[in-house]
Parts: structure tokens; C-alpha cells; sequence
């Protein structure tokens, strides 16, 4: 496929706007990122308890608000919605950075502020999920899908890397001054936009139940509600990278903040390379790529928890990265193609409720699993949960859709999968055609 159909929905000026006040704004964020983790170790004397406490205050509102940011995205404009969030997110960087500045932070300060970023997030996060295909329309959003993680993995590298160099050089409450400013990139770009080249859903009028109405409408439906399951354990027990990372690198490796950054950026170099694979695959996504994605992925992260030297580590974080994205753009992709467009804000945000918001339970118990039985141990127990849980999950849906699949491993290995035996006149369920 040509570069040009890799890059097709940067030719829509809306979302070239878009993305490119992203990779900034993202930037800044992944760098506030590393530095409140390095802030937080240096105010609580090293705690994983206290890294996993952040993590989880940051992204408890997902859990108490993130289903009602999803009805504001169907009710509302969502682009209105989307300049709001970013200027509380930008205040509140700009908060920390007067007080870690100053001298005048305190652990409670980080923990306070991690928690109103998270409110602020779960009202963005959903909005800008749904506002994708806004600005696409319907035919471009897988690719538009697959780039949005590109350039979130792009600003993964330079976020991180940037960071670790300057809070070596400067400190902490430098970065989070920058990031506090670069939110003035996505807030020019929404700006911007010519709304009359926008592709709005019809609004949903207030009424109530419609939080119950978005939730029944997935639970009717095993092909958003099992890739939203995986989402969940891979979410909760898989991606706590921001805490074991850490650990690592000062409990097992004793290096600095630098080093942590590197590791941040080996992963969100194989992330954005398995963000720009999924944006040249044609046609929509399958599941059966959902499912290899996330054994792999479970697999590889078994091999990063136990990676001898700090430089296979860093290695292995490339294939790792390339695994999960290429899990979550699948996954982002069949749940927003397989939604009706006046649904699509409730049920990307009950998606992004079960991607992050398993997070405040999984990064304690990751947190205290480190301080309990060392780094190593969390990443090994987070990537064999992940592991069997596509394995269990793929099995779900052979028996939904009444496939059968047999594993060949004489000769040339292989799995086929067709359909079993159907009584006359039975019709096959839609997308379960076979392969092999």
C-alpha cells in the first residue's frame, strides 16, 4: 500500500489541524508524565505504594464520570467540549509548576492535582474519541484511528526523552511548565477548524436513562462487549508500564531519570511503528488480529519482566509496543465502526472506561506487587494475565459465532477456522467468514 493511503486522512484539513496540535500537546503531556513520576519517588523516599496511588487517583474519575462525559459528547458540540477540557488541563500543569517551582510541593499537592486532571481527562478523553469521526467521516476512520495512535506514540518518544535530559538538567517543574503552554497548540488548531467541513451526528436530546440506554446497547452485543473485556484486563493489569518502568530502573538497575525515559521511548518506538502498520492495513479490522495481538503482547511482556540487562529490556520494548498497539487500534476500530453514530459518544466512553478505568484497582496492586516481590514479578504477573485473557476471549467467540478451529501441527503449522455444520437455512454471523 502507498504511503499516500497510510497518510489519506491528513489530507482532511480539520484533522491534519488536529493531529498536529496533538503531537505537541501530547509532547508535553508524556513529559509531565515522567517527571510526576520521578516527583512523586523523590516526595515519598521511592514508594511504589505512592506512584500506584497517583496513577490511580488520576484516573478514578473515569469510573465516576466517565460514562457522563460520553453523554455530553452525544448531546453537545463536541469541539466546544474539547477547547474547555484543554484549558483546565493546561491550568492545572501550569498549578503544579508554580508549586514544584517554588519549592512549596508536597505529596498531597501531586495527588490532589493528579485527581482534577483526571476529572478534566474524563470528560476530554471520550469527547475526542467520538470527535474523530467528526472529522473523517465513517470511510477514513480506521485510518484516522491508526494515526491518532501514531501521533500519540510519536509524542511518547519525544515526550519522555525530553524530559528525562531536562529534569537532569532543571528539574521537574520545568516540564511541567512546558507542557502547561503546549496546550495553547490544540486549542489553536480548534480554533481553527471550518466547521462547515465537520461531519455532526444528529444531537441526543436530554432525557433520562441514557447512561442505562449505552450500557444495554453494549451488552446486547458480544462484538463490542468482548473486545471491551480484553480492553479491561489489558488496561487494569498489562499497561502499568508508568509504575513498573520506574521501579525498575531505580530498584533493579539503579540508574536515573534519564534511563527511564529511554525505556519509556523504546516502547513508544515499537508503539508508533504498530500504529503506522495498523494505518496500512485496507479494508476494516478483524478480531482474529485483536487476539493474536494480545497473546503476543502478554507474551512479550513475561519476556520484559525478565530481561537479564537493562539493554535487552530496552530491546524487547520495541516488539512490545508494536503488540499493543496494534491490540488497541483493533480493538478502538471495531468498537467505533461497530457503533450506531448516535451511540458512538456513550460507547467510546464506556470503552475508555474499561481501558483506564480498571487503572485506580490494577496500579496499587501492581505497586505493592513490586515492593512485595521486586519489578520484575509485576511485569511477569501482568503479562501472563493478559496473556490468558486472550486465549479466553478468543474462545468466547468461537462458540458465539459457532466456529470451530483447528490447530494443524503436522507439516506445515497452521489454524483453520470454518464454520461447524448448520441446520438448512441457517445463516453464518456477519465478518465470521473463514480463514486459514
Amino acid at each position: 500500500m502507498s504511503r499516500g493511503a497510510t497518510f489519506r486522512s491528513l489530507r482532511v484539513r480539520n484533522y491534519r489541524l488536529f493531529a498536529a496540535g496533538q503531537v505537541v500537546s501530547l509532547s508535553g503531556t508524556w513529559g509531565q508524565r515522567v517527571a510526576q513520576d520521578w516527583l512523586v519517588l523523590r516526595l515519598s523516599g521511592d514508594s511504589g505504594v505512592a506512584l500506584g496511588v497517583t496513577t490511580a487517583l488520576q484516573f478514578l474519575p473515569l469510573l465516576l464520570l466517565g460514562l457522563y462525559g460520553g453523554v455530553l459528547a452525544d448531546r453537545y458540540d463536541k469541539r466546544r467540549l474539547l477547547i474547555g477540557a484543554q484549558i483546565a488541563m493546561g491550568v492545572l500543569a501550569l498549578l503544579l509548576a508554580a508549586l514544584d517551582l517554588t519549592g512549596a510541593v508536597q505529596l498531597w499537592h501531586v495527588f490532589a492535582l493528579a485527581f482534577a486532571l483526571g476529572i478534566a481527562s474524563a470528560i476530554d478523553t471520550p469527547v475526542r474519541q467520538a470527535f474523530v469521526s467528526e472529522m473523517v467521516g465513517p470511510d477514513d476512520l480506521p485510518n484516522a484511528v491508526s494515526l491518532n495512535s501514531a501521533t500519540f506514540n510519536t509524542a511518547r518518544i519525544v515526550g519522555p526523552a525530553v524530559a528525562g535530559v531536562a529534569i537532569a538538567a532543571a528539574g521537574t517543574g520545568w516540564v511541567f511548565l512546558v507542557n502547561g503552554l503546549s496546550y495553547l497548540a490544540v486549542l489553536a488548531g480548534l480554533r481553527a477548524m471550518r466547521t462547515s467541513e465537520l461531519h455532526p451526528t444528529a444531537r441526543l436530546i436530554r432525557g433520562r436513562g441514557q447512561l442505562r440506554e449505552g450500557v444495554a446497547y453494549v451488552r446486547r452485543r458480544p462484538d463490542l462487549l468482548v473486545p471491551m473485556a480484553l480492553v479491561f484486563v489489558v488496561g487494569t493489569f498489562g499497561l502499568n508500564f508508568q509504575i513498573t518502568l520506574a521501579l525498575v530502573v531505580k530498584g533493579v538497575f539503579e540508574r536515573e531519570a534519564s534511563a527511564y525515559g529511554l525505556l519509556s521511548a523504546m516502547l513508544a518506538v515499537g508503539s508508533l511503528l504498530g500504529a503506522l502498520l495498523s494505518a496500512r492495513r485496507p479494508g476494516p479490522p478483524r478480531q482474529m488480529t485483536l487476539f493474536v495481538a494480545v497473546l503476543v503482547f502478554g507474551l512479550l511482556e513475561v519476556a520484559v519482566g525478565l530481561a537479564p540487562t537493562f539493554e535487552v529490556m530496552a530491546l524487547l520494548l520495541v516488539p512490545t509496543g508494536v503488540a499493543v498497539l496494534t491490540f488497541t487500534t483493533t480493538a478502538n476500530a471495531i468498537v467505533q465502526l461497530g457503533s450506531a453514530a448516535q451511540m458512538r459518544g456513550r460507547v467510546m466512553a464506556l470503552y475508555i472506561l474499561v481501558f483506564l478505568g480498571g487503572t485506580p484497582v490494577g496500579a496499587p496492586v501492581i505497586g505493592a506487587l513490586a515492593e512485595a516481590f521486586g519489578p520484575r514479578a509485576s511485569l511477569v504477573a501482568g503479562g501472563v494475565v493478559t496473556a490468558l485473557a486472550g486465549v479466553v476471549a478468543a474462545v468466547v467467540m468461537t462458540r458465539h459465532r459457532d466456529l470451530e478451529v483447528r490447530a494443524h501441527l503436522v507439516r506445515r503449522p497452521h489454524v483453520h477456522v470454518r464454520h461447524r455444520a448448520q441446520p438448512t437455512g441457517a445463516v453464518p454471523a456477519a465478518g465470521s467468514g473463514g480463514s486459514s
